[in-house]
């Protein structure tokens, strides 16, 4: 249950606070990143019901839901986006770009990489149809699942920061389990079609992953958040493929 909270503590603004934390008790909070995923996409789902009985036309009610997983999530993970795509845009070296991630300030690459990620966002949902609501639950348990993956795979690139401890105490047990859960989670949300929807964002974060390893050398707590938003993006876009079949 404490690792639970803690994963909640560490992906929302839900006010949870716990003041005692073991090192090890860090990592093995990532076993339940799909489960807080899981919750996210309840909570969205229920205020799309409500959102229908409004009378709002769909575009309005879907940004909406887009702003709310902000929210929820304290724009953590666009922040990441951001600092991720500002170092690529940035045409240095290793140290340079993770100089660039470090910096408060947003370029302008990363001001534009917001806009579109959240315009395709909120398109991509306005498109659903009839799997609207396992696309939102898909959409957050595996951009959390594909977080746990960048933690597992990849060595931490910078020489101390926050996701550090989420790498040095990462292990395959952890692994496998949050990946049992997602698996579990999204086939009970859409059946067969869910696990080709894994496939997707599975390929989608090894190439990201590949990337990073060779642009960094490894993972920050910027690329991992930045894995997680576009990895949203693909589920959604795989949902909308999906869905008519």
């Amino acid at each position: 249950m404490k690792q639970f909270l803690l994963a909640l503590q560490f992906l929302t603004i839900i006010p949870v606070r716990i003041k005692e934390v073991a090192e090890e008790n860090i990592a093995q909070s990532m076993i339940f990143f799909p489960a807080v995923g899981l919750l996210l996409g309840v909570i969205l789902c229920a205020c799309d019901g409500l959102l229908s009985q409004l009378g709002l036309i769909r575009f309005c009610a879907d940004t909406l839901l887009v702003g709310l997983l902000i929210i929820l999530t304290g724009a953590i993970h666009l922040d990441g986006l951001a600092d991720t795509v500002d170092a690529f845009a940035s045409g240095k070296d290793k140290d340079g770009m993770l100089r660039v991630m470090r910096d408060s300030n947003i370029g302008t690459m990363g001001a534009l990489s917001l806009i579109l990620a959240l315009l395709i966002k909120i398109g991509l949902i306005s498109s659903l149809a009839s799997a609207k609501y396992p696309a939102l639950i898909l959409m957050c348990v595996l951009s959390r699942w594909a977080q746990v993956c960048a933690v597992f795979f990849l060595p931490y690139a910078r020489g101390e920061g926050k996701a550090k401890l989420f790498i040095k105490g990462m292990n395959r047990n952890i692994f496998i389990f949050a990946g049992l859960s997602s698996l579990g989670i999204i086939f009970i949300a859409w059946r067969i079609k869910a696990i080709l929807v894994f496939v997707s964002a599975a390929a989608f974060t090894w190439v990201c992953l590949k990337c990073l390893r060779r642009k960094f050398g490894g993972a920050t707590g910027d690329t991992i958040g930045a894995i997680s938003e576009l990895a949203e993006i693909v589920v959604l876009f795989s949902v909308i493929i999906l869905e008519g079949g």
